[in-house]
């Protein structure tokens, strides 16, 4: 029976399944693979054995360490081999080591995803390692997932355990362990509604900035760009003759938006008349828009809470992401569609969008409410 042996890399198009490549010793070169033809050293992601059972391609990740994939390579040929021909084959019992796995899984992360996402599974993987005794992937079992969700109570809130607990969940999945635990036994929370800014809150805000900070968080409202987003915005972002803002990578700061997806979002004359007053004669195309300082990229949330506090307001109730939530809220209840709506926050589904689509709670609706039941208090009813 055939085995083969890849490993998995970064390539220009994406992260792919490549040939390993022999050494002269008949050895596989450690984080050595083919790519076009070409061997290039990818010291990421992992090694994997692959083969097929009547016709149904299978395949297993089998670690970092070239040695050791090889090893697990020849180990599933024989295994094979052995069935092939009617053999009981009694599998070591020994398993996968669970931190080899999840150091080779990690890598692979590390690799294809953003920094923030990987320190999000490396952190919920090693509190899971933590909270477990076992050693292999193979001796898991339903009771070192409940003990994961005990532990992971006792630190965090609901939400941030039922995050971190589907994070180990998908780890396990790549990992080709079997479904561990029921649906209705993993950790439950509440999903909470947006908040979103009052029109009267924000013009209390806007009233305490300087031109500058004006500038900055009104582009914040009336983008609903996420903070990381206006931090890398330069002024080619900026279109002056259709009146839009774009969000596509920076590649001068190695940056891209959490979609991968560039998007164009129509803003208001007012704001496009404010930043051409603002641009400096002598800016080029590829200058941040709001740099700090340094002229490197700005962070944003001290600075909206020193405004708010200076309005009179609880520095509390401000921060970056209440703007886009504001912004989504205010575009639906002025009928804006929900496909337009989810384009231009860049969402990558439209339930993400429905989210914001909730009951008007501002003043126009209280006076409403006020109303339909007024003859309750009138002089009529008393």
């Amino acid at each position: 029976m055939i085995v083969s042996l890849t490993k998995r890399v970064k390539t220009s198009n994406g992260m792919r399944y490549c040939q390993v490549v022999t050494a002269a010793n008949g050895r596989i070169a450690q984080d050595m693979v083919l790519i076009n033809g070409k061997a290039e050293r990818h010291s990421e992601g992992a090694y994997y054995i692959e083969w097929h059972v009547k016709g149904i391609r299978k395949r297993k990740s089998v670690g970092n360490n070239a040695t050791d994939a090889a090893a697990a390579k020849h180990k599933q040929e024989q295994l094979l081999n052995a069935r092939a021909v009617g053999l009981t084959v009694v599998e070591d019992k020994k398993g996968r080591s669970l931190v080899n796995a999840a150091a080779a899984y990690l890598s692979e992360i590390e690799a294809q995803k953003k920094h923030a996402t990987y320190k999000a599974y490396r952190y919920a993987i090693n509190y899971f390692i933590e909270s477990c005794s076992k050693t292999t992937l193979e001796e898991l079992d339903r009771t070192d997932m409940l003990n994961f969700i005990t532990f992971l109570r006792k630190r965090f809130a609901p939400y941030s355990v039922y995050t971190r607990f589907l994070d180990v969940m998908v780890f396990l999945k790549t990992q080709g362990v079997p479904k561990l635990i029921a649906n209705n036994e993993w950790p439950k929370f509440t999903q909470t509604e947006p908040e979103t800014y009052e029109q009267a809150e924000l013009l209390q805000f806007f009233a305490a900035c300087t031109t500058d900070e004006r500038l900055l968080f009104e582009f914040f409202f009336q983008t609903g760009m996420r903070d990381k987003e206006v931090a890398h915005a330069t002024w080619r972002s900026v279109n002056f003759v259709q009146g839009t803002i774009s969000v596509r990578p920076n590649t001068q700061y190695e940056w891209t938006s959490k979609t991968y997806r560039e998007r164009e979002i129509p803003v208001p004359q007012s704001l496009i008349t404010a930043l051409k007053a603002a641009r400096k004669s002598g800016d080029a195309n590829d200058d941040l828009l709001f740099p700090a300082d340094c002229g490197k990229p700005k962070f944003f949330i001290e600075g909206c809470k020193e405004i708010a506090e200076r309005a009179g307001m609880n520095p509390k109730d401000w921060w970056l992401h209440k703007f886009r939530a504001t912004f989504a809220t205010m575009h639906l209840w002025d009928g804006v569609d929900l496909r337009t709506v989810m384009n231009w926050m860049g969402h990558k589904n439209i339930a993400s969008t429905m989210r914001y689509l909730k009951p008007n709670r501002g003043l126009a609706v209280r006076a409403k409410v006020e109303s339909t039941f007024s003859f309750l208090t009138s002089p009529q009813c008393a």
